[in-house]
């Protein structure tokens, strides 16, 4: 999830950066902007970020001015130390208001919030697609056979027999029923998108399982999951306290 912040006192940053790293290692914090002016600029000249926290009262104005000069599709929590703003918040893309200083457990509904919010936009959009459209995808979207270059040898392996989906230092690799691995050539973001979502889940930024090569979830450290595989993977599979009622929800479908 890439994040921007813009507050003009750079401990509160800092805190909120720190916090949003503790929620889910998941979230990359781009940049933290310290005015209206900076803001404007950065939101001009970079991609939009999925999801912005802004303080409303900056050094050169009130951060509304933000979104009036720059259109972005980007959400916005507001978090400030005064309630005044909560009706303009709402007019600019606001999904959140924080009252400072913020508690954790406030940032962590936020973050919920957003996810929710996020499945919504996405389950709508699905739902308004022709259902011939949605048939034919479901037929050829998702990979039935990905091909894996070996030893000068291209072999087939079937998508029902891919266990885990594995990245590390620059290298993603294929793991089989039969424990076998193979490198892929592809990036573990393309990867998910070719797999059925109803199939296999990104549970973290280095794996994407087979919910059929789960043998159960264990409560792990700081409200994370533990996920225990039939056989073994190449490290600990864990899953973020921000994503476990995503993932929990998934293993119910």
């Amino acid at each position: 999830m890439r994040v921007i912040i813009i507050e003009d006192e750079l401990k509160t940053a800092k805190e909120l950066k720190n916090m949003l790293e503790e929620l889910d290692n998941e979230i990359v914090v781009e940049t933290v902007l310290r005015s209206v002016s900076a803001a404007i600029d950065w939101l001009k000249a970079h991609p939009t970020p999925e999801l912005i926290f802004s303080d409303i009262q900056l050094g050169d104005g009130l951060s509304f001015e933000i979104f009036r000069e720059v259109h972005t599709e980007a959400p916005v929590v507001f978090c400030t130390a005064f309630d005044e703003y909560a009706i303009r918040a709402f007019e600019s893309n606001s999904i959140d208001y924080l009252l400072k200083p913020i508690e954790e457990g406030m940032l962590q509904k936020s973050l919920e919030k957003y996810l929710r919010f996020k499945e919504h936009l996405i389950t709508a959009s699905q739902q308004g697609a022709n259902l011939k459209k949605v048939l034919a995808q479901l037929d050829t979207n998702y990979k039935q056979t990905i091909l894996v270059h070996y030893r000068e040898k291209i072999i087939p392996i079937r998508i029902t027999d891919v266990q885990v989906i594995y990245a590390s230092n620059g290298t993603v690799s294929l793991y089989t029923a039969t424990d076998k691995s193979y490198p892929l050539q592809y990036t573990i973001e393309q990867l998910e998108t070719m797999l059925n979502p109803h199939q296999f889940f990104r549970a973290n930024r280095k794996f994407i399982i087979n919910r059929d090569f789960i043998s159960n979830i264990e409560h792990y450290f700081n409200r994370k999951l533990f996920v225990a595989t039939k056989t073994e993977a190449p490290e600990k599979i864990i899953v973020s306290k921000i994503k476990a009622q995503a993932f929990l929800k998934w293993m119910e479908q």
